[in-house]
């Protein structure tokens, strides 16, 4: 047993003294290159049309690109889709223009597009949060549900918008806080612009008490919206009784103002309002509740 197992480790070492090291190996090579000429004219020639098939690639994936985001730039898109299309188009030609060049050098491209694809899925199935904000980002651009300066609701803020980026929307409040919202947030949720339109409607629900002339308090309030210079005329104020209240009579106030003036006009409404209420005579209830007591005689 022992004379077996020593025959073989000689016989691995007598090997291992034969086999040529990586560095023989490589001088190896390079004679056979220089002992065969063709063989090195046609190693050189196809790693010069290589360089030749990436270099032209190149330049005509980026002109391809720009000329794209030209187009898309004179059909008035947003700055932000245009180079994100533009992006996408130049590094997609660029991967094609490098397998093109790889495969020019004798390298299996079938392989490598597999492991590409492989790598591709892997880093999508990481990332799929931010692909999912970044698809939400270019169909927030494409539809355009609103744009910069804006004042929207979306995912439960209110702000006005202030930047659309890929991943996330920028909004700032009305006491000038920034918020950072993901835009798969906001394309899931309801989306309230409440500047999309020139015009706006104010709804005030006012209450007079029951002792009160309604007829004088509906009259008080059609005349103190009609009276403000920022209440259009067209489309026409309303004033409509609403609901029979548990402590009051409620009417619907509903002027129309320019949406811009919303604010200025509803402070003042809601100011003018009760002076001239109170002016006439008239009240605004609140609840009330009424305690009795009663004595016991205990014998």
């Amino acid at each position: 047993m022992n004379q077996a197992a020593e025959q073989n480790e000689a016989v691995a070492q007598e090997g291992a003294a034969t086999e040529p090291s990586l560095i023989e190996q490589i001088q190896n090579k390079i004679t056979e290159y220089i002992s065969d000429p063709a063989l090195l004219i046609d190693i050189a020639q196809s790693l010069i049309l290589a360089l030749l098939i990436f270099w032209v690639g190149k330049r005509i994936a980026r002109f391809v690109s720009n000329m794209i985001g030209k187009g898309l730039t004179r059909s008035g898109n947003e700055v932000i889709l245009v180079n994100f299309i533009q992006n996408i188009v130049y590094y997609v030609l660029l991967v094609v223009v490098i397998v093109m060049a790889l495969g020019q050098l004798g390298v299996q491209t079938t392989s490598l597009i597999a492991v590409m694809g492989a790598a591709g899925l892997a880093v999508g199935l990481a990332l799929k949060d931010s692909l999912s904000n970044l698809a939400s980002g270019v169909m927030l651009v494409l539809t355009r549900p609103f744009k910069r300066g804006d004042f929207v609701e979306v995912a439960g803020t209110q702000g006005k918008v202030t930047e659309i980026k890929l991943f996330s929307t920028i909004m700032h409040s009305t006491d000038n806080k920034e918020m950072i919202i993901p835009n798969g947030q906001i394309t899931a949720d309801v989306i309230t612009n409440y500047t999309t339109e020139a015009t706006r409607r104010i709804d005030l629900v006012i209450g007079v008490s029951y002792d009160d002339d309604i007829h004088k308090a509906k009259q008080i309030l059609m005349d103190t919206i009609s009276g403000h210079e920022l209440v259009l005329s067209d489309p026409k104020p309303n004033v409509m009784l609403k609901d029979l209240g548990a402590s009051s009579v409620d009417f619907a106030v509903r002027p129309w103002v320019k949406t811009d003036d919303y604010w200025t006009v509803y402070g003042d409404l809601m100011e003018q309002i009760k002076t001239n209420i109170e002016a006439a005579g008239l009240s605004f209830p609140y609840p009330q509740q009424d305690v009795h007591m009663h004595q016991v005689n205990q014998d």
